[in-house]
C-alpha cells in the first residue's frame, strides 16, 4: 500500500512539474491557462490521495470548492478564447438590434425596387400612397 501512495504522490509530482514547466514556457495565454488548469487537477488529485490515506473526509469540501474553482476558470477561459462567427452567441443591444432591422428593412425594399414592386410595404400591405395593395 505504501508503495502505491509513493507512486502516485511521485506521479503528481511529476505532472505538476511538468504542467508549471509549460506554465513557464508559454508560448500563448491559452497554453498557460491549461497549464495551470492542469494543476489546480493534480492539486485536487493530491489532496483526495492524501485524504485516501488518512481514510479522512474532513478534506472533501476543500475538493468540491476546489473542482468547482477549477472548473469555472476552464469555462471562463473557453469562454474568452472561443472564436465566433460574425453575429452567433451574441445577444444585441437595443441599438444595434435598431441599426439591424434598418438594414434588413433597406435590403427589402431594395428587392421590392429591382422587383418592380416600389413602395409596397409588406408588412401593412400599403404602397406608397396608403391604398391596400
Amino acid at each position: 500500500m505504501t508503495l502505491l501512495v509513493l507512486l502516485c504522490a511521485t506521479l503528481l509530482a511529476v505532472g505538476a512539474t511538468l504542467a508549471v514547466v509549460r506554465a513557464e514556457k508559454g508560448p500563448s495565454m491559452l497554453d498557460r491557462a491549461i497549464a495551470l488548469d492542469v494543476v489546480v487537477a493534480v492539486l485536487v488529485a493530491a489532496i483526495a490521495l492524501e485524504s485516501a490515506v488518512t481514510r479522512s473526509a474532513v478534506a472533501v469540501p476543500i475538493l468540491v470548492v476546489l473542482s468547482i474553482v477549477g472548473f469555472l476558470s476552464s469555462v471562463t477561459i473557453a469562454r474568452f478564447a472561443a472564436v465566433e462567427p460574425a453575429g452567433e452567441g451574441r445577444v444585441l443591444s437595443r441599438a444595434e438590434a435598431a441599426a439591424a432591422e434598418a438594414e434588413r428593412h433597406a435590403r427589402e425594399v431594395a428587392d421590392d425596387e429591382a422587383e418592380g414592386r416600389d413602395g409596397v410595404d409588406r408588412a401593412e400591405g400599403r404602397d406608397a400612397s396608403g391604398e391596400e395593395s
